[in-house]
């Protein structure tokens, strides 16, 4: 996740209280927990939805109010590579101004 986070550009890693942050012009979209290795990436509410279905137990909405804003865990030794990094670069896209975002959406 670390080098993947790291890829997007100007992305930079802070400690968040116990966790490690990945942040794009200081804002945070995603968290690494390496003792639980376990996620939570920023995500809209549409895109959560997608990145769930069909997931149970592997990328689910925190379970309180953080999750009703968008802020999803991903089990990552249960995750797919490629639909995490999907998932990843989604939730940097989110935070992210406009023209970084552009460097990695096609649309």
């Amino acid at each position: 996740m670390r080098k993947l986070s790291l890829a997007l550009a100007e992305t930079d890693e802070h400690s968040h209280f116990e966790k490690t942050a990945f942040r794009v012009r200081k804002k945070i979209f995603a968290t690494l927990d390496d003792k639980k290795a376990r996620a939570v990436l920023k995500l809209n509410e549409v895109d959560q939805s997608v990145f769930s279905k069909n997931r149970e137990g592997i990328i689910f909405p925190v379970p309180n109010k953080w999750g009703k804003q968008g802020w999803t865990i991903v089990e990552l030794k249960k995750v797919r590579k490629d639909i995490f990094t999907d998932a990843l670069t989604t939730a940097y896209c989110t935070v992210a101004p406009k023209a970084l975002a552009s460097l990695y959406r096609t649309q």
